[in-house]
C-alpha cells in the first residue's frame, strides 16, 4: 500500500518573535526555512485574554512551532522591571498554545529599529505604526541568526 504523501500537512516549522511591551506587540514571522524574519502585525493591547485570543488565530492562520520573547535588560546586562513582565507573558502564553518558548537578549533592538527607520520611513508613517513590528523582526533575526552560527559549530565540531 502506498501513501499519498500529497495530502499529508508536514508540521510548522515558522518562528514568531515578539516584541513585548505594556501596551503593544510587536509580533514578526520566519520564513519555513528560518533563515528571514517579516513583519506582521502590531497588536495593541487590552487585556490578558485578549492577546492569548489573538495568538490563538494567528497560529490558527500562520502556523508556527515556537516562540521567540525579547526579554529586555539593562545596558550592563541586568534584569529590568519590564524583563520580568516579558517573561510572564512568555510563560502564560507558551503554556497556552502548549509551545516552547526562547527569551533573547533584545537590548540593542528597539535603538537599531529607531536608527532602521530614520533611514527608510517614509513622510506620513508614524513610528508607532511600525516601531515594534521592526524591533519584533530584529528580535527574531538576531536569535534566527545565532540558531544558525550554533548549528554551524556544532558541525564542525566546536561546540
Amino acid at each position: 500500500m502506498t501513501v499519498d504523501s500529497s495530502n499529508l500537512e508536514a508540521p510548522p516549522t515558522r518562528v514568531l518573535g515578539l516584541d513585548v511591551g505594556d501596551r503593544r506587540i510587536g509580533i514578526a514571522i520566519s520564513d519555513e526555512l528560518r533563515t528571514i524574519a517579516q513583519p506582521v502585525a502590531t497588536l495593541t493591547r487590552t487585556s490578558r485574554r485578549y492577546d492569548l485570543r489573538y495568538f490563538d488565530r494567528l497560529l490558527r492562520l500562520r502556523p508556527f512551532a515556537e516562540i521567540v520573547v525579547g526579554l529586555p535588560l539593562y545596558p550592563s546586562g541586568d534584569r529590568s522591571p519590564q524583563a520580568a513582565k516579558a517573561e510572564a507573558f512568555a510563560t502564560q502564553l507558551g503554556e497556552h498554545l502548549g509551545l516552547p518558548i526562547h527569551m533573547w537578549d533584545e537590548r540593542l533592538s528597539t535603538s537599531e529599529a529607531h536608527r532602521y527607520l530614520d533611514a527608510t520611513v517614509r513622510p506620513g508613517t508614524t513610528r508607532k505604526q511600525v516601531i515594534d513590528q521592526v524591533a519584533a523582526v530584529l528580535i527574531l533575526e538576531n536569535w534566527l541568526t545565532a540558531q544558525t552560527n550554533e548549528k554551524g559549530r556544532q558541525q564542525a565540531g566546536l561546540s
